[in-house]
């Protein structure tokens, strides 16, 4: 899958190494990498949606369109589709098997 990222800083952040481990700490560094690589070789999201490590799942109320990804409990990965439209079922949710983009938005703990 392609990855863009929300923001300039947001992209040399997470394409350097070392400044993903001074913000993120270097467990957490090692966990978003991680879970790049995965969303990277997928071809589409569905496919790390069979991933049980990930946890990958849509969000809901003032996030609706953002899913995320587990990190280290309770900060996740966030991200939304970045395919322009975006793919969406006859009833109107999330076609999965058809992003082949995400747009990286942030890690955050969701349920703050």
């Amino acid at each position: 899958m392609d990855i863009i990222f929300k923001t300039k800083k947001l992209a040399k952040e997470f394409n350097d190494s070392k400044l993903l481990q001074i913000r993120h700490g270097p467990h957490r560094a090692k966990l978003i990498r991680r879970r790049l690589d995965e969303l990277r070789a997928a071809s589409v999201l569905a496919e790390v949606g069979t991933l049980p490590q990930a946890r990958c799942h849509e969000l809901t109320g003032d996030r609706s369109g953002q899913l995320s990804v587990d990190l280290d409990h309770p900060y996740r990965l966030l991200f939304r589709p970045g395919n322009n439209p975006i793919p969406t079922k006859p009833d109107g949710g999330l076609d999965w098997a058809k992003v082949t983009q995400i747009e990286i938005l942030s890690v955050e703990d969701t349920h703050d």
